[in-house]
Formats: structure tokens, C-alpha cells, sequence
């Protein structure tokens, strides 16, 4: 089974990103445009897992320890560098609570085979890659103008504010491929804890 754990985005939000989305694919129609049933923010891309360990892979998550926080989404940019872009991504803005929950299910996941992150934790909702989607540099990265148009756009235009939600709890997700693109299903939720203003 194909697995990663995210938090899901609401629908409002995700129809926001969907429709500027759409009013800039016309001007880079050569890059590959994500579909707004992907955008999620990703805590860690599992990969293959057998299916006979989702139940121990369900009590790990279960026993990851984190509070609930706020974060909101707004500004876009592209990675690794604006001249040699190969992913256009859109903002994910948050306090460390959402740092320290990756690192958290990234350290219960690698019970299980699976490589800890080596890099920073860097969250983003991809809109469109060209190329490989990893945020760091890669040896070839060259100036290009795949995305030029959209950042001609860009530079005469506000930066874009999406909506701010509130992260309550996350999922084990598979992706399944498919000719249509990637389907995803829920698996699992996990709740996070509430920050009781009682609590001493």
C-alpha cells in the first residue's frame, strides 16, 4: 500500500487555491498542474508499506502526543529559486506546534523501515511542477521560463490570502495510481489534543 499522513484542508479553503489555481494554468500550459483533490499538507510520505502492518501503523500514529494549532495559508513561490523553478507552491504559514508534529510522526514512522527526513521541514501545498517536485537544488537546475508568465502576473497582483483553519486532527491516507491521476482514501484519523485554558 501507497501511504503518507497528512492534515486535510476545508473545502472552502481548498475551492480558493482550486479557483487561482485555474485563472493561471493558461499561462504555463507546458507544467504539470495538481489537482485540487491533492492539495493536503503533507507531515511524511510513508511509500509502500505492506498492508498487514497498517494496523501497527495505526497504533504508532495513535500514540503521537500533539496539540491542536491554527495555521493559515497565503503568498506562493517557487522552488528551488524563482529563475530556475521547477515547483510553484502556495504558503503554508503555522507556529512550530506543526513542525513538532512532523517530527513526531516522523519518528514513530521510522519504527517501521522508513528513512527519517534528513531535510527541514518545509510546508507548502504544490500547485504545479516541472520536473521533480523536491524543494531542494539538484544538479541540473538551470535558469528556464516555464513559470515566467505566472510570475509576470504575480508581481502586478496582491499576494493571495486562501483562509486560516484550524488543525484538529490528521490522516493516514493511501494513494492509489491510477491513469486519471492519484485517488485518495482516508484510512485513519488521529485527533490532536485541545489546549485547555484550565489546564495548569
Amino acid at each position: 500500500m501507497r501511504l503518507f499522513v497528512a492534515l486535510d484542508i476545508p473545502q472552502d479553503i481548498r475551492g480558493r487555491m482550486a479557483s487561482f489555481q485555474a485563472s493561471l494554468k493558461n499561462l504555463a500550459p507546458d507544467v504539470r498542474w495538481v489537482s485540487p483533490e491533492s492539495f493536503h499538507v503533507t507531515l511524511k510520505f510513508i511509500g509502500e508499506l505492506p498492508a498487514e502492518k497498517v494496523e501497527s501503523l495505526n497504533r504508532a500514529l495513535g500514540s503521537v502526543q500533539a496539540l491542536g494549532f491554527e495555521l493559515s495559508f497565503r503568498e506562493v513561490g517557487f522552488f528551488p529559486t524563482p529563475k530556475a523553478a521547477r515547483v510553484f507552491w502556495l504558503g503554508v504559514h503555522a507556529p512550530s506546534a506543526l513542525v513538532d508534529l512532523a517530527r513526531a510522526v516522523d519518528g514513530v514512522i521510522a519504527q517501521f523501515g522508513v528513512a527519517r527526513e534528513e531535510d527541514p521541514f518545509r510546508p507548502h501545498i504544490t500547485l504545479a511542477r516541472s520536473g521533480s517536485g523536491r524543494p531542494q537544488r539538484q544538479s541540473g537546475d538551470a535558469p528556464n521560463q516555464r513559470f515566467r508568465r505566472i510570475q509576470e502576473r504575480l508581481q502586478s497582483t496582491p499576494p493571495p490570502e486562501f483562509g486560516t483553519m484550524s488543525a484538529t486532527e490528521f490522516f493516514l491516507y493511501e494513494s492509489r495510481l491510477s491513469p486519471r491521476g492519484a485517488q485518495y482514501t482516508k484510512l485513519e484519523r488521529f485527533a490532536l489534543k485541545q489546549d485547555s485554558p484550565n489546564n495548569e
